[in-house]
């Protein structure tokens, strides 16, 4: 990735230019991360962000399910705008954060981080190492997080920008210092395209 890419404006131009089912990651059901949260237990009291969460129906489930303290991360307005114009009411039950996953401090700290799909956009070591740290110290002492890239069977792009495939070797590394892995596999994701995409999975306990 250049220098000079503008990360913000290149998700603000996508979400104002293609609809919900025309992007490769949408998902009608986010079945992965209900499979999280319903693995997990999570109490309805639990504090929930959804990094890279777009406009994505993970909020809409957990709203739904009796969630109470959700935070939707993403460095698109619009793509935040766009979910909230579905939820409605329900928008104002959720706290909205515009902010690229590379920087963003949190100024709480949470009890589940998910994240399907921000991370492995971060191709430079310092954003890497960046977004860990940031991780590290927005997540309770126990808390779990749950990174999803693009495995190494999966594409080496996505919205046209090249991303960081991981295995899940590799993936369970990168948080080794400061989380142990609960477990990480491999899942097959079927865009609006009829195409598949490979993803590499690991969740991970805060030490």
């Amino acid at each position: 990735m250049t220098e000079t890419f503008d990360r913000k404006k290149h998700w603000e131009n996508i979400y104002t230019t293609k609809q919900l089912n025309e992007v490769s990651w949408y998902q009608p059901q986010p079945v992965t991360a209900i499979r999280f949260v319903e693995k997990f237990n999570l109490p309805k009291e639990a504090k929930i962000i959804d990094i890279g969460g777009g406009d994505s129906f993970f909020a809409d489930w957990l709203l739904e399910n009796g969630y109470r303290d959700i935070t939707i991360l993403d460095v698109s307005e619009a793509a935040q705008e766009r979910a909230k114009q579905r939820l409605g009411d329900n928008a104002a039950k959720v706290k909205w954060i515009v902010a690229d996953a590379s920087n963003f401090t949190a100024g709480e700290q949470y009890d589940f981080w998910y994240d399907r799909a921000a991370f492995h956009f971060l191709t430079e070591p310092d954003e890497v190492a960046n977004y860990i740290s940031n991780a590290t110290a927005a997540i309770v002492d126990n808390g779990v997080a749950v990174i999803g890239t693009f495995s190494e069977s999966g594409p080496l792009k996505c919205s046209g920008i090249p991303i960081r495939q991981y295995s899940k070797e590799e993936l369970a590394a990168q948080f080794e210092n400061s989380f142990e892995k609960i477990e990480c596999f491999n899942e097959d994701h079927k865009t609006p395209f009829d195409t598949v995409q490979n993803f590499t999975f690991c969740s991970f306990r805060k030490k």
